[in-house]
């Protein structure tokens, strides 16, 4: 129906989300987790050491099958391209110790190479095999065939940057929680890694946008990378006035575009970039308590008013095109 004019398709967005969020701490629909250290939520079932795990398999198939579908059905007449979207946090090592490299990486391919790796190489990495071991499914033959090469780029939502460091006990291997082996936080010596946006989960770190994407460049082969999302927020109950001298989004936006230019001019394969969002709107559980938009929005009339952020992206972008 919208292959003559959609160019770009997205099988999943941030499907890590879905099976960490919803399956592994419950805190996303559809609550499932189970509770042998004490992590909060109201679950009533769920295995977290085994069904996170699951659920990405199977969304790795759907994803595969899909593309699959569209390469051999639709490609070639309507021209487009599909891929996936997934979320990256940077995993900054909190020290230079062996131990905290190493935790920072397995945070890394527990993290985004969950799911890319399989999608660029067939497989899960061998750390993953190793640490996870029969908890993880495994691909056969014919679905890593499907599975291998299944994207033509890949978005990336890139926020924010935690330090990783190695624990100094480790819980029994077969918790979920305990198969990345590592401390995250966004602190060092009681020091924030970066100024934080209205959301406790976003500390503004534009190094660590341009660490994740040379990342992806140097680890799966360079490929096509969309950067689908990236933006912060405001509370929700910022007056209109407030909401539109947002000089620290534009001060957010300035440096996180720097650090993506220093990554494609270094030879990042980053064909697009969508800052989020366009309007404020309705964010997950956060609901309207939290404003992402270059646009703010008067929720009870429903107007809309371009902030100052909208109005440095017009110019910037008038600029660009006029050299």
């Amino acid at each position: 129906m919208f292959g003559d004019r959609v160019k770009n398709w997205m099988t999943f967005n941030e499907p890590g989300v879905v099976a960490d969020l919803g399956y592994d701490n419950g805190f996303f629909a559809p609550g499932r987790c189970s509770n042998p250290y004490g992590k909060t939520g109201s679950c009533t079932e769920g295995d977290s050491t085994r069904e996170p795990y699951i659920v990405t398999h199977n969304l790795i198939l759907c994803h595969a099958a899909a593309v699959q579908r569209y390469r051999e059905k639709y490609q070639a007449t309507q021209k487009g391209r599909i891929g996936i979207l997934l979320d990256f946090i940077w995993y900054e090592p909190l020290t230079n110790s062996k131990a905290d490299l190493q935790a920072a990486q397995r945070s890394r391919e527990f993290h985004v190479g969950w799911y890319l790796h399989p999608l660029v190489y067939g497989e899960y990495s061998k750390s993953m095999q190793e640490i996870v071991g029969e908890r993880l499914p495994k691909f056969t033959e014919s679905e890593m065939k499907m599975v291998k090469g299944s994207i033509d780029f890949v978005g990336i939502n890139q926020y924010t940057t935690k330090y990783a460091s190695h624990p100094k006990t480790i819980r029994k291997i077969g918790d979920y929680e305990s198969d990345w082996h590592a401390q995250l936080s966004y602190f060092r010596n009681g020091v924030p890694i970066g100024p934080r946006a209205h959301s406790d989960w976003l500390y503004m770190v534009p190094w660590g946008l341009y660490k994740a994407l040379t990342y992806i460049k140097e680890t799966y082969g360079n490929p096509t990378v969309i950067l689908s999302e990236n933006g912060m927020d405001d509370p929700g109950n910022v007056t209109l006035s407030q909401g539109l001298h947002d000089t620290t989004r534009i001060g957010f936006y300035k440096s996180y575009i720097h650090q993506l230019k220093k990554a494609i001019d270094e030879g990042a394969n980053v064909i697009g970039y969508f800052a989020w969002s366009l309007v404020d709107n309705f964010e997950w559980r956060l609901g309207y308590t939290s404003r992402f938009g270059l646009v703010y929005v008067d929720y009870k009339d429903l107007k809309r008013y371009p902030k100052m952020s909208a109005y440095w992206f017009r110019d910037m972008l008038r600029r660009k095109n006029n050299n």
